[in-house]
């Protein structure tokens, strides 16, 4: 099961699809039930507080991704993470990859069920299961790739590291890779802002204002990516 290039290429913008068609079920009904409301009711407890509830804390489960994406992009470098091509001419295994092979995709999968919390029900199984499933279609290409271009290295790498759900103590010894964390906080500082969106929905249930957080989260994202181009560009011509 593994992603086309086309897939890998663009999956900003299949990601961005799924999340926007799991959301869209949102319109269906006089009174959609998202699946915190839904919670709320099935705990027998639908108050206002109940609800802010659970919206925190999908708020944290977006925050715990974030974290473990920005502890991951420190020692991958943002400009590998979020460039369009796909990167193996190197393996990382230090950091967070000692006892995950796959830490972005995970944090990428906490993002998808913290958010699903807004959704309905339906559409909560849309977001959660296509990212989930995509993710694993992009990590069987890069594994192949890396199959390809690291051989035994890999192969040693991917039998000692779970693929997905990460080990409790290291796999691997550390290996001394310095980690540059102001570039992974800049890289991944969209994916807080989702967290801190949430968080202030939570407090607020504004709904104009974690549209407006959202919003501005991408567009950090779309900074980000344009800066990481020039500066790929500048790398390139040097």
């Amino acid at each position: 099961m593994r992603a086309t290039e086309w897939e890998f290429r663009y999956r900003f913008f299949v990601l961005a699809f799924i999340f926007w068609l799991g959301f869209s079920l949102n319109w269906f009904g006089a009174q959609p039930t998202t699946v915190a409301e839904g919670l709320a009711r099935f705990f027998q407890h639908p108050t206002r507080l109940a609800i802010q509830i659970i919206f925190g804390l999908g708020a944290l489960v977006i925050a715990l991704g974030a974290a473990i994406r920005t502890w991951a992009t420190a020692y991958l470098q943002g400009e590998v993470v979020h460039d369009r091509a796909l990167h193996s001419e190197r393996l990382v295994a230090d950091g967070p990859y000692r006892y995950i092979r796959n830490p972005l995709y995970l944090g990428t999968i906490l993002l998808a069920i913290g958010m699903s919390v807004l959704a309905t029900w339906p559409g909560a199984l849309v977001i959660v299961v296509g990212v989930t499933l995509f993710n694993l279609r992009l990590i069987g290409r890069e594994e192949q790739a890396l199959s390809r271009t690291q051989g035994e290295l890999f192969m040693a790498f991917k039998d000692a590291v779970p693929r997905l759900l990460p080990a409790w103590r290291p796999r691997l010894p550390a290996s001394g890779h310095v980690a540059r964390w102001r570039q992974a906080w800049i890289a991944e500082s969209f994916i807080w802002a989702f967290a801190v969106a949430l968080l202030c929905f939570a407090l607020t249930l504004n709904t104009t204002m974690l549209f407006a957080i959202i919003i501005a989260s991408l567009m950090i994202y779309a900074a980000a990516h344009i800066l990481n181009s020039r500066k790929r560009k500048r790398f390139a011509r040097n």
